[in-house]
C-alpha cells in the first residue's frame, strides 16, 4: 500500500501496487478538495507487462454533476478509448505511457520502465495525459532525467513544458516527495483490532 498527501493538504491518493514477473497491477483512489472548484474523487485501476509498458488503465471520475469513465487499452496501434458511450483509436505519437492528472502513481510508471531509478538517463516521452475530473485525453511530452542514484533510491528531474520538479523515489521507483505536488504518508501496519 502506498499513500500520498497534496503539497496543499487538500488532497490524497492510496493505492496497492502488486508487483511480481507478469509486471505491475495497480488499483487506487485519489480524493481532491481545491479551495477554488468544487471537489471530486477518482479511482482508478492499472496493467503494466513485464517490460514495464501500460496495457490497461481504467478510470471512474465523481464530481457533483456526474459520473464519467474511461478504459485505456493499449494495441498494435495506438489506444483504444472507450467512454462507455463512445469509442476511438488514437496513434498517439506511438506513445507508450499514460498520465492521470494530480496522481504520483502514474510518475512512478515510466521511471520503472526506463530504470531510472537505477541507472542513470533521460528520456523524452510521449504521453497519453488523462485530466481529472473531466477525463478528457491529450498528447503531451514530458521528460524524465536521473538526477542522481542512491542505495535508497533515486532523485529524478521531471519536465513539462515551463514546469521542472525533482521527484524522489525509493528503490522499487516508487514516488516518495513531489516538491510542489505530493508527498508520501508513512504507511503502517498494526494488528487488527480487538472484538
Amino acid at each position: 500500500m502506498l499513500a500520498w498527501q497534496g503539497a496543499e493538504g487538500r488532497t490524497l491518493e492510496a493505492t496497492r501496487v502488486l508487483l511480481g514477473q507478469g509486471g505491475l497491477r495497480a488499483t487506487g483512489g485519489m480524493v481532491w478538495a481545491p479551495q477554488d472548484q468544487a471537489p471530486f474523487s477518482a479511482e482508478y485501476r492499472l496493467f503494466a507487462d513485464e517490460t514495464g509498458r501500460l496495457s490497461r488503465v481504467s478510470v471512474t471520475s465523481v464530481a457533483e454533476q456526474r459520473e464519467r469513465h474511461l478504459t485505456a487499452n493499449r494495441t498494435d496501434d495506438g489506444w483504444l478509448l472507450d467512454t462507455g458511450e463512445a469509442g476511438s483509436r488514437m496513434d498517439y505519437d506511438g506513445a507508450l505511457d499514460v498520465d492521470l492528472e494530480f496522481s504520483p502513481m502514474f510518475n512512478t510508471l515510466p521511471i520503472r520502465r526506463l530504470q531510472l531509478h537505477r541507472e542513470p538517463g533521460e528520456a523524452e516521452l510521449a504521453m497519453v495525459f488523462i485530466r481529472l475530473p473531466s477525463l478528457e485525453v491529450e498528447l503531451v511530452t514530458q521528460t524524465y532525467r536521473t538526477l542522481s542514484v542512491t542505495q535508497g533510491g533515486a532523485v529524478v528531474e521531471f519536465r513539462w513544458e515551463d514546469f521542472v520538479a525533482e521527484i524522489s523515489v525509493d528503490t522499487d521507483g516508487m514516488v516518495l516527495d513531489y516538491p510542489g505536488v505530493a508527498r508520501s504518508l508513512p504507511v503502517t501496519v498494526g494488528a487488527p483490532a480487538a472484538g
